[in-house]
């Protein structure tokens, strides 16, 4: 009876299936409910991400410091959702610089490392490529009337979601052209195009239910996901080329790792939050 239901047995598209039902369940529910959860349920996930990029930067013969990296990560995180909910003012932003320069003294003591700078490089990089967009998260969450949405959270994430899947469908059935060979040999202009469709449609069907934006607002967070979220997945899938491994790791199964899951978000969540603060 066990093994019947063991996710395991199912295919791989079955194993995604199952998996996006679970975390999407978790995280509309969770942002939902309260912005308290919504910021457990994020941290966690940012924090598994970043372990998984500094544990893939150590296949390529990298030493970031994986621990306080990561650490420095979910302080900038947690600052950001503390300032942004009013509990901090924004001074306390200027914690990060000192806190940040402790990367320097923990390399110059550590005697095995024989490239030194190359740790201290990878270490701030995965915090600036994946502890910032979460944080930039936290800013457009609050970016309408200092309250918390959580519609823009998981309106984003719709948005997302529909481009990923629309782009996987209409790759699978009618991808010929190649986006960027290069870097993604599977990904294809008329999977671009399907997902690009997805995105615009969830986007158009959210602004009819969620008045916190404006119509043009959700067209416009759906057309930098598009551009965005696809550059995310291809920088993603450059990363892993440059490594040799297929996938950022085996805990999501269908979908590899976290990393696999938010490429998208990481690049779109910058964008978004600017945009949500200029307009």
């Amino acid at each position: 009876m066990r093994d019947r239901f063991n996710i395991n047995n199912y295919s791989n598209l079955g194993q995604r299936i199952i998996t996006a039902i679970i975390g999407a369940t978790v995280i509309i529910a969770g942002s939902i409910y309260s912005p308290w959860i919504y910021f457990v349920i994020f941290g966690l996930i940012l924090g598994f991400s970043q372990m998984e990029f500094y544990k893939l930067s150590g296949l390529d013969g990298m030493l970031p410091l994986k621990s306080f990296g990561t650490f420095l990560g979910l302080v900038i995180f947690s600052l950001s959702f503390f300032i942004e909910i009013g509990h901090l003012p924004d001074k306390y932003y200027f914690l990060i610089f000192p806190l940040a320069s402790l990367i320097f003294f923990i390399k110059l003591y550590r005697k095995s490392d024989k490239k030194p700078f190359t740790g201290v490089a990878f270490t701030f990089l995965g915090i600036f490529y994946v502890a910032v967009p979460f944080a930039m998260l936290n800013v457009a969450a609050f970016a309408v009337d200092e309250s918390f949405h959580y519609e823009i959270i998981i309106g984003s994430l719709f948005i997302l979601w529909a481009s990923d899947t629309g782009a996987y469908f209409a790759g699978t059935k009618f991808g010929k052209t190649k986006l960027f060979e290069r870097v993604s040999p599977k990904k294809s202009w008329e999977g671009f195009l399907g997902g690009a469709a997805s995105a615009y449609l969830i986007g158009y069907v959210l602004s009819r239910y969620f008045n916190s934006l404006a119509e043009w607002q959700w067209l416009c967070i759906a057309t930098i996901i598009i551009i965005a979220g696809t550059y995310g997945d291809l920088i993603e899938s450059l990363f892993k080329r440059s490594i040799a491994i297929k996938d950022s790791g085996k805990i999501l199964p269908g979908h590899g790792g976290f990393m696999d899951r938010f490429d998208g978000l990481l690049l779109s969540a910058p964008f978004i939050a600017t945009f949500l603060k200029i307009f």
